[in-house]
């Protein structure tokens, strides 16, 4: 699915690493170099102002029968908020989500900003199937970080 521009006019934000050039991307949820990992892939539709992304899961992410699992859930819904960072060129990690179960059944996932103040950034996200009904739907805080310094030891030289 290819990525469409931004309002800063760069494609495909979501998996924007100029902040820091990592060795490799092991992200369990985006990452390209993680086997094991779901390589979520999320693009920014400008018209909404939301990052999107859609996904289909095997049965290793199995919860109840025939249902994902609360915690991939969780995860998918985690990495969805914090592509919304990206917009304000900032690193920012996961310092509290919520989530509110629904409905079974994940497709797809949105995500956007709510608020924005100093170093903390409140986003939020939905996980909706083929209909638009809301299946999950989250509120996390995330803390602005300097990436050079926190993650020096795995940058590229």
């Amino acid at each position: 699915m290819a990525g469409k521009k931004s309002n800063a006019g760069r494609s495909d934000p979501g998996h924007d690493t100029r902040y820091v050039q990592l060795q490799k991307n092991y992200c369990f949820a985006c990452g390209p170099n993680n086997p094991d990992g779901m390589r979520l892939r999320f693009t920014y539709d400008e018209e909404r102002g939301c990052f999107i992304c859609r996904f289909r899961l095997g049965k290793r992410y199995t919860g109840p029968p025939g249902h994902c699992h609360g915690g991939i859930i969780a995860t998918i819904l985690d990495e969805a908020m914090g592509k919304v960072n990206k917009l304000r060129h900032v690193v920012a990690l996961t310092s509290e989500i919520t989530v509110n179960y629904l409905k079974p059944v994940p497709l797809r996932v949105e995500s956007r900003e709510v608020k924005v103040r100093g170093r903390k950034h409140i986003n939020m996200a939905e996980i909706l199937n083929e209909k638009g009904e809301v299946l999950a739907r989250s509120q996390g805080l995330f803390i602005a970080i300097d990436p050079h310094k926190m993650f020096a030891r795995f940058v590229d030289r």
